[in-house]
């Protein structure tokens, strides 16, 4: 046997790999830690704010649907959404992987508030870009896992 036998080229190729894998990626770092720093801070101030309603009124986009389901006022229902947001928050910063799909799943449900209410179209529109980078931030955690 040669000393370029086989076995050797195996891990030589697995080395290869690897290192292709590791090249490929670092592209996608800066929109890694871009995405992850959004939707760990998004959800922070956004979820602090229904408790003090500064950036906006809150309960107005609210639509009375959720409030004939789960018999509290708009505000008492902001004050529950604010505890979801945050701690969606401190998901995507410990399991951005995780984190992500429970921001999309939360701005999925968000849209279809807005829809549900008739009005802030403009709002879902946006959510719904929201979601899709919450989404874009699940497959570059994954790859990263």
């Amino acid at each position: 046997m040669s000393a370029t036998s086989a076995p050797h080229h195996g891990r030589i190729h697995a080395t290869r790999a690897a290192a292709a894998r590791t090249h490929a990626l670092a592209p996608a770092d800066p929109a890694y830690r871009l995405l992850r720093t959004l939707y760990v801070v998004a959800p922070l101030l956004f979820g602090l704010d229904k408790f003090f309603n500064l950036l906006t009124y809150w309960p107005g986009y609210l639509a009375p649907l959720a409030t004939a389901i789960v018999p509290v006022s708009a505000q008492s229902f902001m004050y529950a959404v604010g505890v979801v947001e945050v701690v969606a928050g401190l998901v995507v910063a410990w399991k951005p992987r995780w984190g992500s799909l429970v921001v999309a799943l939360w701005l999925a449900g968000i849209i279809v508030n807005l829809l549900i209410l008739g009005h802030g179209f403009d709002v879902a529109l946006r959510d719904f870009g929201l979601l899709v980078g919450a989404l874009a931030l699940n497959r570059l955690a994954s790859r990263r896992a």
